[in-house]
């Protein structure tokens, strides 16, 4: 199977802290793979060395056979997805969120393909004029998510999205998630919930910056 993503002897060790120890490995095209293990063990440091938020201290990251550093940033970015624990969105409404997708593909503002994408969700197509300020945590990271897959990327690099939903909210997000995995977009999940890592068909288990196992 052709490899989405291959690391090899990557270190990340900022001021000499080591974060990440000589990670070998690759990610095959349309994978699914949850990776676990305890707090400070670099998940989430591993998925932001994928999405190019961080850069490697040591050893190379090849997408699709080609370093990160030669994909132009922009494209890189519409193929690679990453959603923070955290939403952040900016502007002042939905709308302003919902519209940078298209903005920056140059493209004029669908607004019934993102009434679309908030019904998938289970939002009201009339929150496209929302005030992000009043929105609940659960809405922001809906609004959050479905942003980064109104055009669907090759890979969502998905960091703690379900943590501090009600049971509903995730079950709907988590919906979302594996709709898109079976339209064929690779997914590389951090989560430390326990529903979720028994469901998970890979498992990766990092621990101290190694990876330890590898679960299929």
């Amino acid at each position: 199977m052709t490899a989405l993503f291959t690391l090899d002897h990557v270190d990340y060790a900022p001021g000499g802290k080591a974060i990440l120890r000589d990670l070998t490995l690759t990610v095959p095209e349309h994978a699914a793979i949850t990776i676990v293990g305890p707090s400070g063990a670099g998940k989430s440091t591993l998925l932001r060395l994928l999405a190019t938020l961080l850069t490697p201290s040591h050893g190379t990251i090849l997408y699709r056979g080609q370093p990160q550093t030669t994909w132009p940033h922009p494209q890189y970015r519409q193929q690679v997805s990453y959603c923070f624990q955290q939403p952040t969105l900016f502007g002042e409404t939905v709308q302003d969120n919902l519209s940078f997708p298209f903005a920056i593909r140059g493209q004029a503002f669908d607004a019934v393909k993102a009434e679309a994408a908030l019904a998938a969700v289970d939002l009201p197509e009339s929150m496209l004029k929302t005030a992000i300020t009043e929105l609940s945590g659960g809405e922001k990271q809906r609004v959050a998510l479905i942003r980064n897959l109104l055009f669907p990327p090759q890979v969502l690099l998905l960091d703690e999205v379900t943590t501090g939903l009600d049971a509903v909210t995730k079950a709907t997000v988590r919906r979302l998630i594996d709709q898109w995995h079976a339209d064929g977009v690779a997914l590389l999940s951090v989560t430390h919930d326990e529903t979720e890592i028994a469901a998970a068909t890979t498992r990766w288990t990092l621990r101290a910056g190694r990876l330890e196992g590898q679960d299929d």
